[in-house]
């Protein structure tokens, strides 16, 4: 059965498992997970897309009209209702129908527009309202093989924007450059292998998200964006792709912290923390454990150094930039083969932070990597 025919049955079954009728799909990425289809014109610009998946019965697609051709070109769905903008009921035309005789309708609730949901509620007096979230969640936490390759694939597009980045890191550089080499480096990897390996040719490899990087004293910034900010020697220079590393929609982690030149004695000592709280992570991750105890043995090291309690450690990473589970206090989560995980190792102080990352795949007996770059200092210093 074809990839996406067997995600919509799949949900299909795990709703009847769940006593529901008729799910409602909004957010973008479960709309591409199901059917295939993507575009950039949903509720930004005031235009929802809504699958309608019936537990019995053919699959809907309510979409813009104005993207229609593409639609009709990439999704796996039965039926395709077009809308236009001014003209009748717009989207709300074809949900009456779609959820007249349901007694339970499983919404999204934290990624339907709220447009769409206050017309639902419209809709919807008696029925049972409950969410299809969990069952989505569940679905894209183990990995297919296809989902594999492009991990995989995703790696290396993601070690090309490192090495491009680290080789255009130098005193009196500015940071946009170094962002435009990390961007033209990505695009390239990514065209080279989806000419190898895909037959997709609609499948744009161009990067699409602002560079997240931050030198010097803006180093605790830590979602920065590239600027016109010129680096010199001494500083320190963060590079982080956990948004631009999304080859073929799928997304990892990736970051790395350097230093032009000359390393502070200080600085080294927390990013020395930094890397030990990455490995502690990982030699606890493994099937098996829960996905808690992979972060308190990354924050026993962090505490354990005289440093605040950190964030999370990671999170799950697919086609979306946060899945399923976060390896965080609180998510019993047990991890399991197929699992694919962004790993940090952080420490953040009033002046400086250092941090590191990769992306793993959860093996039977323990991780691959997906992301590959040097963390030793000597490797770090430029």
């Amino acid at each position: 059965m074809p990839l996406f025919e067997h995600r919509l049955q799949s949900l299909r079954h795990r709703m009847a498992e769940a006593g529901m009728d008729i799910a409602l799909i909004t957010d973008d990425d479960n709309v591409y997970y199901l059917t295939g289809y993507y575009d950039y014109l949903h509720m930004e610009f005031g235009r929802p897309t809504i699958l309608v998946v019936p537990r019995d019965g053919d699959s809907l697609l309510i979409t813009p009209t104005i993207d229609l051709n593409s639609a009709l070109a990439s999704a796996r769905v039965d039926r395709i209702a077009a809308w236009n903008d001014g003209m009748g009921a717009e989207w709300r035309e074809e949900l009456p129908g779609a959820l007249k005789g349901a007694a339970s309708i499983g919404l999204e609730p934290h990624h339907m527009p709220p447009l769409v949901r206050a017309y639902v509620d419209e809709l919807t007096t008696g029925q049972t309202i409950t969410s299809v979230t969990p069952i989505l969640a569940d679905m894209r936490m183990i990995k297919s093989e296809q989902e594999l390759q492009l991990a995989r694939h995703a790696g290396q597009v993601a070690d090309a924007m490192m090495a491009a980045g680290r080789g255009a890191i130098a005193d009196g550089v500015p940071e946009y450059e170094v962002a435009i080499a990390t961007s033209q480096a990505g695009t390239r990897k990514a065209a080279e292998l989806l000419a190898a390996h895909y037959d997709d040719t609609d499948m744009s490899p161009n990067t699409h998200f602002l560079q997240i990087m931050a030198s010097g004293s803006d180093i605790v910034k830590t979602h920065h964006r590239a600027s016109t900010r010129i680096m010199r020697r001494g500083e320190p220079v963060f590079l982080c792709f956990c948004g631009m590393t999304n080859f073929h929609r799928f997304k990892l982690g990736f970051d790395r912290t350097f230093w032009i030149g000359d390393a502070p004695s200080d600085q080294v000592a927390v990013y020395e923390v930094a890397v030990a709280s990455q490995k502690a992570a990982l030699d606890a991750l493994r099937p098996g454990v829960t996905a808690e105890s992979v972060h308190a043995a990354y924050a026993e090291v962090i505490q354990g150094a005289g440093f605040e309690y950190p964030f999370r450690c990671g999170r799950a990473t697919g086609f979306s930039f946060l899945e399923k589970p976060q390896l965080v206090t609180g998510d019993t989560t047990i991890i399991q083969p197929g699992m694919v995980l962004a790993v940090d190792g952080s420490v953040s102080v009033e002046t400086f932070r250092a941090q590191v990352g990769d992306s793993f795949i959860i093996t039977e007996d323990g991780w691959e990597p997906l992301t590959h770059h040097p963390k030793a200092l000597a490797e770090v210093v430029l």
